[in-house]
Formats: structure tokens, sequence, C-alpha cells
């Protein structure tokens, strides 16, 4: 069995334990073995799979010799290490006959010769030397050689105690449950803690029958039981660390761009400039394409996200931008009242857009969210061959890619921002509310810029070639490859495509166009259609019209002849696109001026005034003042007290404030009219 000490051989004619039974070594060829076992036909199986069967053994032999645990070893105190390596060299030289490092030609010491003395012999000499009994020599050979070092240790330096000592296991458990109360609660100190535990042990168990500790190690066992739970730590990161899965982290893969698109949506943190002249933060949901890193789309709203968001977000997921109704005309007019330099020129933008990887999903993963879980969004995806992943609760690693995809957009664009708050109170500057500029249309228009020209363009860490795996690749680039490597290309939806997935509304096509919140959107092609029946009876004869919420300039009828754009009549009064939310807050400024939030003309004269005074941003505190006026709702002044003739103030002109209410709407500004127009 063995061809020399402590070096073990199989050899034709052994008996092996192999496969729940005991076979023979018939013969040997290269790296097969064959077995004839006890009952049975003989088989051929590779050495190493026989040798790393569980049940391998030889029978007959002893068993196969352990490394030594190096670490272990490092971990004991310096006193064990050397008296564990004071008995390797007494068994070196018991083995060898020479003493632990001698030099060559060096004679055995007398009763260690092997030549002369049997191992025997040689152990009752060296426990003559050590001046033990000869079973304590042969314990510790026996130690060595299956072992090594670590075989000499003294075990009892060697074991390992529990964390909470001599503790009663009552008030362990009592510790555990009050621990992981405060998971959800406000972070307090020790002492309070100690305090809810000897409520709860007394209230379980009753007075006095738990023992208590001192107060030095009840701190001890506290610390003890919540190591890497935060519990005196941040509230932020206690929460966070116990949502964590128990299970390991698994990253998410994907091998083709489409394979999997996560979607979410979060507050971004910086702050923009409502339409009420009011500071907030806005919503920012966007779709990340796994394989890429390519953000398929992104919509902003000053407010929470509705179930329509979704789905335009899915529109503009699936159709490219150039390929929209409307949207190089869109394009122009956002860059005529754009307060800034741009990032990229309109011609150069259309250019990149027009190069921007389409990604065209087969699974998209989504939270538990309203605005995902709708119809609208469900129906959408399942007439698209979408198929729609949920992932589970209060569990954030199940789109950790999104996740991470917000993080990187806080870092490298919104903190270049005015108006950037920063990720949480503590790292907020002062007044930061006064310092936002941008209005939410204005920074849609900044963030689709950057997602052209900062985003799909850098490297991602994340992305990497495999023949050059250093190398970090685009977006773009990494798409490139996948596409390369994939052998096809997804189809995009068609601009027809992108109309279908507005919202509807169903009008009817009147003498003068079509009525939609008190908005008129007519068109010359509209004129064989109007006063008639769509031919639809269970919409009474109604025209189907699809509308972007976010860019009401004009609307799309569906007829027979195809699709007929109508733009809004009142739109050169505005001369610029606008959202639905900011045509019902000029209907409620309108209300409050005193005018007819019913009449479309004055409401555009409001909403040209609104776009006018967000381009500039809060500059002007009187905005503000009469914006958080209007927002508390102040309760009415009691009435002035009755004159007397002592009176010496002057009484106020009545004709002093109408003036300046006609003033906000009526008066032509030169300046506003020569920035339209720029």
């Amino acid at each position: 069995m063995t061809a020399g000490p402590g070096k073990p051989v199989l050899r034709p004619g052994d008996w092996v334990t192999y496969d729940s039974g005991d076979h023979q070594v018939v013969a040997l060829a290269g790296t097969s073995v064959r077995l004839r076992p006890v009952a049975g036909s003989e088989s051929v199986v590779l050495a190493s799979h026989l040798m790393a069967a569980p049940d391998f053994a030889v029978t007959g032999t002893e068993l196969l010799p352990v490394l030594e645990p190096s670490g272990l070893l490092a971990t004991l105190p310096e006193s064990v290490q050397e008296a564990a390596r004071e008995w390797e060299r007494h068994m070196v030289e018991i083995e060898t006959g020479l003493p632990f490092g001698a030099a060559p030609g060096t004679p055995p010491r007398p009763g260690y010769d092997p030549a002369a003395f049997s191992l025997m012999e040689r152990m009752a000499a060296k426990a003559r030397e050590l001046g033990v009994t000869v079973r304590t020599v042969q314990s510790r050979r026996s130690r060595y050689v299956r072992q090594g070092v670590w075989g000499l240790v003294d075990q009892r330096t060697t074991q390992t105690w529990e964390a909470t000592g001599r503790a009663d296991a009552r008030l362990v458990a009592a510790v555990q449950e009050v621990l992981d109360a405060e998971t959800h609660a406000s972070t307090g100190t020790r002492s309070r803690l100690i305090r809810r535990v000897v409520k709860l042990v007394e209230a379980t168990h009753g007075k006095g029958v738990v023992p208590l500790p001192s107060q030095r190690t009840f701190y001890k066992l506290i610390d003890a039981l919540s190591t890497g739970r935060h519990t005196f730590g941040s509230a932020v990161t206690r929460r966070q660390t116990a949502n964590r899965p128990k299970g390991p982290f698994t990253p998410t893969f994907a091998d083709r761009p489409g394979e999997q698109v996560q979607i979410d949506s979060t507050p971004l943190d910086v702050m923009v400039v409502l339409d009420s002249g009011l500071t907030a933060r806005a919503d920012l949901t966007i779709a990340v394409d796994v394989a890429t890193r390519t953000i398929c789309a992104a919509v902003l709203r000053p407010v929470g996200t509705k179930a329509v968001d979704a789905s335009l977000l899915l529109a503009r997921m699936l159709v490219p931008e150039p390929m929209r109704p409307g949207w190089s005309a869109s394009l122009r007019m956002a860059a005529s009242r754009m307060p800034h330099m741009r990032l990229l020129d309109v011609d150069t933008r259309m250019e990149q857009v027009a190069a921007k990887p389409v990604i065209v999903p087969d699974t998209v993963v989504i939270d538990g969210g309203k605005v995902f879980i709708s119809d609208t969004f469900v129906r959408a995806c399942e007439r698209l061959g979408i198929s729609v992943q949920r992932a589970r609760p209060r569990t954030p690693t199940d789109k950790a890619i999104v996740e991470a995809t917000f993080s990187s957009i806080n870092t490298l664009f919104t903190q270049h921002l005015a108006g950037y708050t920063g990720r949480d109170v503590s790292r907020r500057g002062e007044r930061v509310e006064d310092q936002a500029v941008w209005t939410v249309p204005e920074l849609q228009d900044l963030l689709d810029e950057w997602l052209l020209a900062g985003w799909q363009a850098r490297p991602h860490s994340a992305l990497r070639d495999p023949f050059r795996p250093k190398t970090a690749m685009s977006p773009n680039d990494k798409y490139a490859s996948l596409v390369a490597a994939s052998g096809y290309l997804p189809l995009v939806l068609r601009g027809e495509d992108y109309l279908e997935l507005l919202p509807v509304a169903w009008r009817a096509i009147n003498d003068y166009g079509i009525q939609i919140s008190y908005r008129t959107y007519d068109s010359p092609d509209l004129g064989p259609h109007r006063r008639e029946h769509s031919g639809i009876t269970a919409k009474r004869g109604l025209w189907e019209v699809h509308y972007d919420p976010y860019d009401l300039s004009q609307v799309f009828v569906r007829t027979s002849d195809g699709w007929v754009t109508a733009p809004w009549t009142q739109w050169p009064l505005v001369n610029a696109p606008f959202a639905d939310f900011t045509w019902q807050h000029a209907r409620r400024l309108a209300a409050e001026a005193g005018l007819d939030d019913t009449n479309e003309t004055a409401i555009a004269r409001v909403l040209d005034d609104l776009l006018t005074r967000a381009e500039h941003g809060p500059d002007t505190r009187s905005a503000k003042v009469a914006a958080r006026t209007r927002t508390a709702r102040p309760i009415p002044a009691p009435a002035a007290a009755p004159e007397t003739e002592h009176r010496t103030e002057p009484e106020p002109e009545p004709e002093a404030q109408p003036p300046a209410a006609v003033a906000e709407f009526g008066l032509f500004d030169a300046h506003a009219e020569a920035e339209r127009w720029l």
C-alpha cells in the first residue's frame, strides 16, 4: 500500500471501498483503474473520480494525513506554538533517529538508531528522557501522524466560548427580542435597552426569577448580541441591514440587449421650480437594460408618478425619438425657450438620438408600486409580448441594477445642478430651495441631452470586453458588441405604434375642431369629418383622440384615412410645449385672478406668463410669497373697527390695486416677447 513513510499509494491487488461496496484493484492503465467488485462485473473508472468519492478508502491502511490548519496555528499564543514545535522535534527524532535540523553525517543518539532499536523502544527512550509515560508519547505520535503540528497543540487553548458567556438563556432570548424590536424604532442608548429587557424578563418570568448580571456584564452581553445590527447607530442603516435577504447576493446577468429591463421610480436629489413658484423635488422614472446598462427611457414629474407615466415610458422605450410624430418640432421649440447654453445643438442631438440604441425588452422587472401593476401598463406589455416580473416585497436586490443607476445619476448628473439637495438632510446645504432655477420641462430636456452625451458614451465599470477585461466599455459599445454576438436585431415600433400607447380621449369633431379640457385643437385635414359620426356606436359616434400628457401642443385623431395631427389653436400665443399638470395649474391661477377658467384664450395668457416666469427661475421673492400665501389659505382678517374722529392715518386710495392685477396679464412685455422669438 505504501511506498515509504507518509506516501500512501494504490497498487494492483489492494482492496478499496467505493460506491458503497468493496472492490479489488485489478490493473492500472494511465489515469484509469480497473475494479473487480465482490459480486458483479468489472468496471473501469478514472483515478480522480475514484479518489474523490466520499466513501473511498483503502482497506487495511491508516487514514490519509490531514494538512495543518496554518491559519488557526497563527492565532494561538506564542508559548503554545513553541510548546507544540518542541514536541514536533521529539517526534522527528523518534521517526528518523536524528534531531530536528541535524547536519548531514550526524550519528543518532544512543537509543534512537532505527537500525538498532524498534519504534516501541525509541518511544520508551523518549518517555524516559522527558519524564512522561510511554502512553503519552504514543498518543502524541498518533496525533502527529494524522494532524501534524496541530495534533501536538494543547487543545485546551483552542476551545471556543459562547459570546454570551454564562448569561441565562432566558435573559439572552429577552435581549434578542428587544433588539429585534429596535429595528424600526428611533435610535436609543444601551441604558434604555437594558431597562426594556429587565421589564420584559420580569413580565415574562416574574420578578427575581431570572438572575440579572451587573451593569458592566449587561453592556458586554448587549454588545455581543448587537454586533452588525447597528442598533445604536444610524436608523436608516439599521433598517437597510435588516431588509437584506438572508441568502447570498446573486448578481443579475444578461447576454443580449433587452433580455431583462428593470424599471423603478425615485425622487431626484434636486429642487425644481414648480408652476406655482414654489420649489420641490421631482420624481424620476427610468428603464435600464441589464446587458448594456442603457437607460432606455427616463420621465420626470413634479409629483408622484401615475399609471399613464409607466405606459408612456414604455412608448418612449420602444419607439426611437426621430420616429415620434412632431418630435423634431418639439425639440426646436424646447431649444428656443431654454435660458441656458445647450449641451448639444439641435442638429447634433438629432444625429445622436438617431444613433441611440432602441432596446425591445423580453422581460421587465418592476416592484409592487401601483404605477407599474396598473391595467394600462400590464395590458400594453401583454400586447407587445413583454413578460412582466414583479420583485419580491421589500427586496431591492431583485432590481439592484436600476437602484445602482439612480445613485450614478445623482453622482454624475444631479450633483452638478443648481438646487442639488444631497442624498439626505445631513448632506444638504443652506437654503437650497433658493438656488433652484430649473423647471421640470427644462430639467427633462437637460436629462435627455445628458443621457445622450454623458451616459451612453461614458465607460461603465460593469461592462467589460471578455478579450480585454481591464478595459471598461460604454453602453453604446456594449450594445454593438452584443448585437454582433447575438446575430439579430429586434425590429422597433413605428410612429403609429407610439400613438397607440398614448392616453385616449373620445371627442366630437365640431366646426371649431376638437375640445379637450377647455383646449381647442383644429386642422384642415379634419374638414371632411366635422359633425360626422365616427361609426363607433359604443362611443356614441365620438372620435378616438390620443394625446401626450407631457406635450399638449397637439393631439392625434384616428380617422378612416389614417392619423390626423391637430395643433392647439392658441399655441402661437404660448409657443412652447407644456404638460397637463402645467395646464391645470394655469387654470387654477386664472380662477384665482378672477378670470374665466373655461376661456382658453385667458388661460393661454396665464400659461404664457407662467412659462415666462418659470424660465427665469425663482429669482423674485414676490412670486414665492404669493404662492405660499395661496397654498396656506389664511383665515380672512376680521372686520376693521369703525372710524373715529381722532383718526390721523390717510385713507388708502381704492384705485391703487386694480391696475397691478390687470398689468399682470394684459400689458405687452417687449422683453418677454423678444425672448420668445430668439
